[in-house]
């Protein structure tokens, strides 16, 4: 017996020098699926606003991926077969489209995004959202939208409708820090929110930690028919350390 023992430990010595082990392909596991995620996916929008370098970037077509929604997902989706829903881990996540303007309505499109299931591989759920009331004064409305922007947390993907000095329609966004009290701001990353046509063909800029007071965002969706929807990841995302892009 004593004998067998000790061959056991002999084999759990070999077998632990035989283990390569290299620390930087070590996931931290401290910081939770859902924050490695949200790491990743604003990590990419740096890398292409870098690699943009303040040139405009044609976003025309719907496969151009600096139209402000096609930006998003495009950021969404190259980092997401490393992650799953602990509730559904052999799902692939995936982000919803738009809602059309037909159910969107009695707003304008662009308020929302279509409704698709965790099962189905939707890791967002609507952490807040602000639509116009008319039967309120519109300092009442300004005072809603207001509440809403200040649960703005980093990762929170935003999708608006929207009258603004950039233009009248939907525009998405990524929030990369949480609401700052202390300033009444928000930072986040997008594309062709600014933007402009050469020969008839959009291209758009892209905004890496740019900022704004709330009350610019307020003046943007707080009008009728117009609001806004903060989406934000379940936190039961979970790393499965596949490192696939695609």
């Amino acid at each position: 017996m004593k004998k067998t023992v000790v061959m056991f430990l002999a084999i759990l010595l070999l077998l632990s020098y035989s283990i390569p082990i290299n620390a930087e392909n070590v996931p931290d596991v401290s910081e939770s699926g859902k924050d490695m995620f949200i790491d990743r996916i604003i990590s990419e929008a740096e890398s292409l606003f870098t690699k943009a370098n303040g040139r405009r970037q044609r976003a025309q077509y719907s496969g151009d991926i600096y139209v402000c929604k096609n930006f998003t997902t495009y950021v969404f989706r190259v980092n997401r077969d490393d992650f799953r829903m602990a509730e559904f881990p052999d799902t692939q996540l995936v982000i919803p489209d738009n809602q059309t303007k037909n159910d969107c309505r009695p707003y304008a499109y662009g308020v929302e995004w279509k409704d698709i299931s965790a099962a189905d591989g939707n890791p967002f759920y609507a952490a807040a959202s602000f639509r116009y009331d008319s039967s309120l004064s519109k300092e009442e409305n300004r005072q809603k939208a207001r509440e809403f922007m200040m649960q703005v947390r980093r990762g929170d993907y935003f999708q608006m409708s929207a009258n603004y000095y950039y233009g009248v329609g939907a525009h998405s966004l990524i929030f990369i820090a949480d609401y700052d009290p202390e300033t009444d701001s928000v930072h986040w990353t997008d594309s062709n929110m600014k933007g402009d046509k050469v020969n008839g063909i959009r291209y758009g800029y892209v905004q890496f930690d740019a900022e704004k007071d709330i009350s610019w965002f307020v003046d943007a969706f707080c009008q009728k028919t117009r609001g806004a929807t903060l989406y934000r990841l379940r936190d039961d995302i979970i790393y499965i350390g596949t490192d696939t892009k695609k």
